[in-house]
């Protein structure tokens, strides 16, 4: 089957090659499967409105198109142009709470419902009869015509009655009606298939989802990661108060026990065993307070991103001017900080092992509404985000909060990291 055809019914057509394609074929089976969904939806619809269960009928009735929506959408898979392999995912949302209440409260709000059980009653009552129509008359007709040879070597009086209209009763008028079968086999397959991308189209406006739902989703997605973020936090904060509180405070009080027990110890072999201990027990402690820094750094709660920015210049491996960071910056969200943080630390890290650069500049300030963030160096210049030097880590993480990282690094610099995160401040 060619590609384009594959895609795109309208292309196949365009182009002369819809009959060599398939799309004829699952527009039949588009329309086949709406028949075949329609009648046990009649019969469902019956039941729930008949009088000897109206109090239980009504309420199911108004979920009763959720199922159905869910089976229509993917039948537009059959049809659909669009290589997007759900091209019509659920307009329905995710209860904020488990179980089977708060999933019927939250169906019975959403218009998505309504829209669903609207469409439920029109392929019940109308939709349905509609594509058995069209089959009979574009599909049915012609395969009739084709099979007229057939029904007369079949029928035992010798003669047979075409589409209840022709009587044939000889071999020549039978072939004859099969030559015209074939004339229009191939020349009805283009309307049904330009019925049932109609037909798909009618059911996409009714049960895909609208704009507002989408950015309703979209909304809620955003709300779920924020709330991951500060779960995330939280936890770093966690572990950084329990290796600070906990490991760090017996390693010191091991420290200061070697430390005593080798000024008490008289020179010789224990003693320059204890100084060794000693020595390897404040390489440890050094790097336990690497590790709690880099968890969280205790600098980042106590004086915010002003000082903490200032601390992480003040380490850097080259000089960093940090005159343009905004002494005033308010107190942000812990995520805000700690990935504004993070991102600088990254951003400097980078520039001491890749860049060749002298010297270093940062910018920090807030609009108000977000926090702007820029690295800039007068390094070498062409940074590759794809090249594994962390820059595309960064992006994730500034993403996870709506946030963007934008690198300008033309080749022989100089390279500018700009960070961008929303985070409105009230005055």
């Amino acid at each position: 089957m060619d590609h384009d055809d594959a895609r795109s019914p309208w292309q196949a057509m365009a182009r002369g090659r819809y009959l060599r394609s398939a799309w004829p074929w699952r527009a039949a089976g588009y329309l086949a499967g709406g028949v075949l969904t329609g009648i046990p939806v009649l019969l469902a619809l019956v039941l729930l409105t008949g009088t000897g269960i109206l109090l239980i009928g009504l309420p199911l009735l108004g979920l009763a198109g959720l199922p159905l929506g869910a089976v229509e959408r993917r039948r537009l898979r059959l049809v659909d142009p669009d290589p997007d392999p759900d091209p019509a995912p659920s307009p329905h949302r995710t209860p904020a709470e488990p179980g089977l209440a708060a999933w019927a409260r939250l169906r019975y709000r959403e218009q998505a419902t309504w829209r669903e059980l609207g469409y439920a009653l029109l392929h019940g009552f109308l939709l349905w009869w509609v594509d058995l129509s069209a089959l009979a008359v574009l599909l049915g007709v012609p395969l009739v015509l084709l099979t007229t040879p057939l029904q007369l070597a079949l029928a035992g009086d010798g003669e047979v009655k075409v589409l209840k209209v022709w009587l044939v009763t000889s071999a020549p008028a039978a072939f004859a009606c099969a030559a015209a079968g074939a004339v229009l086999l191939p020349a009805l397959l283009y309307p049904l298939g330009a019925f049932a991308g109609a037909r798909a189209a009618l059911t996409r406006a009714l049960l895909a989802p609208r704009e507002r739902e989408l950015r309703g989703r979209l909304a809620e997605v955003t709300r779920s990661r924020a709330r991951l973020v500060d779960a995330f936090e939280a936890e770093r904060r966690r572990i950084e108060r329990d290796l600070h509180d906990g490991a760090q405070q017996r390693l010191v009080a091991l420290t200061m026990s070697l430390g005593l027990a080798r000024l008490d110890a008289p020179p010789g072999p224990l003693a320059d065993q204890l100084a060794a201990a000693h020595d390897e027990a404040g390489k440890v402690l050094t790097e336990l307070r690497e590790l709690i820094h880099g968890i969280h750094p205790q600098v980042l709660t106590d004086y915010g991103l002003t000082g903490a920015l200032a601390d992480v210049a003040e380490r850097s491996a080259l000089p960093v001017d940090t005159d343009a960071i905004d002494p005033g910056l308010p107190r942000l969200p812990e995520s805000v900080e700690a990935a504004a943080y993070f991102g600088v630390c990254e951003a400097l890290a980078n520039i001491g092992k890749h860049s060749g650069a002298a010297r270093a500049a940062l910018t920090a300030r807030h609009t108000g509404t977000a926090l702007l963030i820029d690295v800039r160096d007068d390094g070498r210049g062409g940074a590759d985000p794809a090249a594994g030097s962390g820059l595309t880590g960064l992006a994730d993480r500034i993403a996870v909060l709506d946030g963007t990282l934008t690198i300008t690094s033309p080749p022989g610099g100089p390279t500018v990291l700009s960070l961008e995160i929303p985070c409105p401040v009230s005055p």
